[in-house]
């Protein structure tokens, strides 16, 4: 049997803890990108897609793939930060943004990481392609296999740098994706992003200012950390970026921007929405009993459902009284009942944000009956057959 439990107490928990919210609602952000997608990371909680599943050119933005290539070689020791490379004719004659790159030299991967972070490098794509895998064709499909094994369904990678091809095309979502996994799987490298500035051999000066204008925004209450800029003349301009608020992280992908003032501008408007537009509560407390379940054949009649930790999420400014939560569960659970084991799970359903499932634990044991208990539920099953049977 599947009981669905509606909670007036837990509405009753969530109406007291979100009652502090303005009385203005959220509203959607209408971004002038031609495309985007805006994540919460600490709550999981996508905040914002426009056409965020298509595939589009992603310019320089896709060198992040080429830097997790590059992560991924480190964490799995084939290379280490000293270790240098080679670098090809065809390394040196790359267009573009370059670290100024030629024949003679041997940048070590730690370089080389900066040279494409901070400079986007297209020489240092390179360079690092035909450092990792032989040639940058045998790179190229290298990225596209490992971007399907991490999620990336809608990527597909001609190149290391980004240059314009038909078969370079990554999708927003595909970008929030790998940004993601950077943050949260390389945190040892991660702080790269947030460096304004690297000058290999002091050759380029004029090219030796990281790009990411969210860098230099001195917000009273949150920071940008990352992660990269993309331009060209097909793509317009774009940005993956990654911003801290207290315990928030928001991560978000624009793309097809026309021009740096317009990316720039974009970037920071949809920071402020995210940040002031949302707030995150905790709704209900570790271990805070949610709803009771009954217990079959068991020393007690029912058992209380709790969340295992705090249920922390974001709540649209003003919508607390549209959040609604169920907890659903197959029951009656039939003893004997472990503490902390899994019984049924929490629906949150919040306006404009859709559902959340949260796990609830047994509260506290419940030992199997006695006799008497045994023996009083087999009468009340004969009695209930028995009326069941007069009654056809």
């Amino acid at each position: 049997m599947r009981t669905t439990a509606p909670m007036p107490f837990f509405r009753l928990i969530a109406l007291c803890a979100l009652a502090v919210l303005t009385a203005l609602p959220a509203q959607a952000f209408d971004t002038r990108a031609r495309a985007a997608w805006v994540y919460d990371l600490s709550t999981q909680t996508v905040l914002l897609e426009k056409d965020a599943d298509i595939s589009i050119p992603p310019a320089s933005m896709s060198k992040l793939m080429t830097l997790n290539m590059l992560f991924e070689a480190l964490s799995e020791s084939r290379v280490t930060m000293d270790t240098t490379f080679a670098v090809s004719t065809k390394a040196k004659q790359m267009g573009g943004s370059t670290m100024f790159l030629n024949e003679m030299d041997r940048p070590s991967v730690h370089d080389l990481m900066q040279g494409i972070a901070i400079n986007s490098g297209n020489d240092a794509c390179v360079v690092v392609a035909e450092g990792l895998a032989g040639s940058e064709e045998a790179f190229a499909t290298a990225m596209t296999e490992r971007a399907k094994m991490i999620g990336m369904t809608k990527s597909t990678f001609a190149n290391a740098s980004g240059w314009p091809h038909p078969n370079q095309r990554m999708s927003m979502h595909d970008l929030g994706i790998l940004a993601v996994r950077l943050i949260t799987q390389f945190p040892q490298y991660y702080p790269l992003f947030s460096e304004t500035q690297f000058n290999y051999k002091n050759r380029a000066p004029a090219n030796s200012h990281n790009r990411n204008p969210l860098l230099k925004i001195a917000a009273a209450d949150w920071h940008a950390d990352g992660l990269k800029t993309g331009h060209t003349e097909e793509a317009g301009y774009g940005l993956v970026g990654s911003a801290v608020m207290g315990d928030r992280r928001i991560v978000f992908v624009i793309s097809g921007l026309a021009s740096e003032a317009d990316r720039a501008s974009e970037a920071e408007a949809v920071a402020n929405w995210a940040f002031r537009q949302f707030v995150m509560k905790t709704v209900a407390p570790k271990g805070t009993r949610l709803a009771e379940a009954p217990v079959w054949l068991g020393s007690e009649a029912t058992v209380g459902l709790v969340p295992a930790t705090d249920v922390s999420m974001l709540i649209p400014a003003g919508a607390a009284e549209g959040v609604k939560a169920e907890a659903v569960f197959s029951g009656p659970i039939t003893a004997p009942v472990k503490a902390g084991a899994e019984l049924g799970r929490l629906e949150i359903t919040v306006p404009g944000l859709g559902l959340r499932t949260v796990p609830l634990l047994a509260e506290t044991d419940v030992a199997a009956g006695g006799f008497m208990v045994r023996f009083t539920s087999a009468a009340g099953r004969l009695m209930a057959q028995a009326r069941q049977m007069v009654a056809s």
